[in-house]
C-alpha cells in the first residue's frame, strides 16, 4: 500500500529554531556593536570637552576598534551559521516533494467486479429423420 511522506516535525523545528537563534544572536552582536560606537563617541565628547588628553583617546579608539573587528567576525560567523542552517532546512523541506499517486476503485479495498462470461446459445439442429428399421431377413427353412 502507498504511504504519504510525513514530516519529521521535531526535526524541523529545531533547525527552525536554531536558525531563530543565529539571527537573534546577530541582533545582539550589532546592538552591542551600536554601544561601542556609542560609547566612542562620548569618549570624543569628553575629548573636546578638555576631560581626557589626545594620547587616552587614542587609547580608547584602538580598544573601540579592536572590539568592533571581534564582533564583525562573531557576526560574520553567525550569518554564516544562518546560511547552513537555511540551506539544511531547504533540503528538509524538499525531501517533502510529493510523489504523485493515483487511485481508483480496485484500491479502496472491495474486490473488483468480475463479469460472468457470457454464455453463447446453441441454436438447436433441427431433429433427424429417423431411419426405417430394416426388418431382420427371415430365415429359410
Amino acid at each position: 500500500m502507498v504511504k504519504s511522506k510525513k514530516m519529521q516535525e521535531s526535526g524541523y523545528e529545531k533547525l527552525v529554531k536554531d536558525a531563530d537563534v543565529a539571527g537573534e544572536m546577530i541582533r545582539t552582536f550589532q546592538d552591542e556593536k551600536q554601544s561601542v560606537v556609542d560609547d566612542f563617541e562620548k569618549e570624543k565628547k569628553r575629548f573636546r570637552n578638555g576631560k581626557i588628553s589626545q594620547s587616552a583617546l587614542k587609547s580608547s579608539a584602538k580598544k573601540s576598534n579592536n572590539e568592533l573587528a571581534k564582533l564583525d567576525k562573531k557576526i560574520k560567523a553567525a550569518i554564516a551559521k544562518v546560511n547552513v542552517l537555511s540551506s539544511k532546512i531547504k533540503t528538509f523541506a524538499t525531501k517533502q516533494r510529493p510523489k504523485s499517486i493515483k487511485v481508483n476503485a480496485a484500491s479502496a479495498g472491495k474486490p473488483p467486479v468480475k463479469k460472468k462470461p457470457v454464455k453463447k446459445k446453441v441454436a438447436k439442429k433441427p431433429a433427424k429423420k429417423k431411419a426405417a428399421k430394416k426388418k431382420p431377413a427371415k430365415k429359410k427353412k
